[in-house]
């Protein structure tokens, strides 16, 4: 048996090849859009992938099963709830998928979505017992996933906590040594509380996973609907998309060099601009109007709480990442990326540019003193554990749809966890007419941390 993991940090997404040596068949779960190292791999292991399954419809970021049957010709499998736009294959709990001595089983895991599905791994011809389980987003190490994501297509949040009650209580039942394999690690939007570990057992979240070891179902459902993530608005564009056909990625994701005026005209013509830099670089300066979403971070989650799909999209990125940031953006379905500054970093000295402040964390009590309107962008799990006294509470993800709860007079102080949220945040707000705006440099960590000195 051949069981390989890829795992992409800033989306934290896992997905996964499973192959057999004896017969050079293979299957890739839950893969993404970006497809060339699932095909290299499979190269140099001598497989031919013979099918794509996706546990279910994702919603953060955009599959790749499209792009891997054009490439291979290979089959698309989902669970037996899914109806899609293109062709796919069903597969209800029992059902096999061999590929010679391994077998793949699917084991209906509804909750997070109607469609959820699992795949039970066996290694061998008569195993008794899976050596493996890819659980997609049913089960986390160290959390479950949320079941309101769904909504955005039709579904019942509620109901599907109580149906994720019973997934869980299935998959909990498989041997205690079975590998869990989930779809995400910590970071994702698609729960709440999961582990930085990319592996883990059925047996070890029977005892460190607090929701997994929850046997009351109403408790459970209590816990699961509470604390979420704010969701980012592009997470229902991705699940619709996912559910469609579309246009397929190339292997190769490029972005053409658009010389300063030609970037400025087509700035003024309509387009935003992505400023993938630091915080302390877009701070020294930047294109006016630009949008601050580092590449060193969540950028194409975060980007898509900022954009939206439709939008024209500039980049201004430090040398050579510029075809990243498109990529990246390409990810989660923003294909409309027109072109990135050439020339950095000293193109941006003849063009017009602005300056942002920034505060220091010891300065934030002078700040709210003089009046200043305190904006908290962080998620409502992080706000539990404290928050600025008198700061309103405005997860990023929902600041474009709440701009109206910050009047446009105000002098605003944004704060996120360390300063690089409050600094997309703080830029979001210059561009939509906040003269007068500026983000904490080190955000709440620094803040607190002066606090018990």
């Amino acid at each position: 048996m051949i069981l390989e993991q890829y795992y992409l940090g800033c989306l934290s997404h896992a997905s996964y090849l499973v192959g057999d040596e004896t017969t050079g068949q293979a299957v890739v779960v839950d893969p993404r859009r970006d497809i060339r190292e699932y095909l290299d791999a499979a190269h140099v292991r001598g497989l031919t992938i013979v099918g794509v399954f996706n546990t279910h419809f994702h919603a953060d970021f955009v599959a790749g099963h499209l792009e891997l049957a054009a490439a291979t010709g290979a089959w698309i499998g989902y669970g037996s709830r899914a109806e899609a736009g293109y062709p796919i294959r069903r597969f209800r709990t029992g059902d096999s998928i061999s590929l010679g001595e391994v077998r793949l089983e699917a084991l209906e895991t509804p909750g997070h979505t109607w469609e959820s599905t699992s795949l039970l791994v066996f290694e061998r011809p008569g195993d008794p017992a899976p050596s493996a389980v890819l659980t997609g987003d049913a089960l986390f190490i160290g959390d479950v996933g949320r079941p309101d994501l769904a909504a955005a297509v039709g579904a019942d949040p509620l109901e599907l906590a109580h149906a994720q009650f019973g997934s869980i209580r299935t998959l909990m039942a498989l041997p205690a040594e079975t590998r869990l394999l989930p779809a995400h690690g910590a970071g994702s939007a698609c729960g709440k509380n999961l582990s930085e570990e990319l592996e883990s057992t059925i047996g070890a979240q029977r005892f460190m996973n607090p929701l997994a070891a929850t046997e009351d179902e109403d408790e459970f459902v209590r816990q699961l609907m509470s604390g979420q993530p704010a969701v980012p608005a592009y997470f229902a564009f991705d699940a619709e998309l996912n559910r469609t056909t579309r246009a397929v990625l190339g292997l190769d994701v490029q972005t053409r060099a658009l010389p300063g005026g030609d970037f400025m005209r087509l700035r003024d013509e309509g387009a935003r601009v992505v400023d993938g830099r630091s915080p302390r670089r877009f701070a020294a300066g930047h294109v006016p109007g630009a949008v601050n979403v580092g590449l060193g971070g969540r950028f194409a989650e975060t980007a898509g709480m900022v954009f939206e799909a439709r939008d024209r999209i500039l980049v201004v990125a430090d040398p050579g990442r510029e075809d990243e940031a498109a990529l990246r953006l390409a990810r989660i379905g923003f294909d409309n990326v027109v072109g990135y500054l050439d020339g950095m970093p000293g193109a941006l000295d003849s063009l017009p540019s602005e300056r942002s402040e920034r505060i220091e964390a010891s300065e934030l009590d002078a700040a709210i003193g003089q009046g200043a309107l305190v904006v908290d962008v962080r998620n409502p799990l992080e706000r539990e554990d404290g928050g600025v006294p008198g700061s309103a509470h405005i997860p990023l993800a929902e600041v474009p749809r709440r701009l109206g709860e910050i009047p446009r007079g105000a002098d605003v102080v944004v704060y996120c966890a360390s300063g690089w949220r409050s600094s997309v945040a703080a830029s979001y707000l210059r561009e939509h007419g906040y003269d007068h705006v500026r983000d904490v440099v080190g955000g709440y960590n620094a803040w607190a941390a002066l606090r018990t000195a």
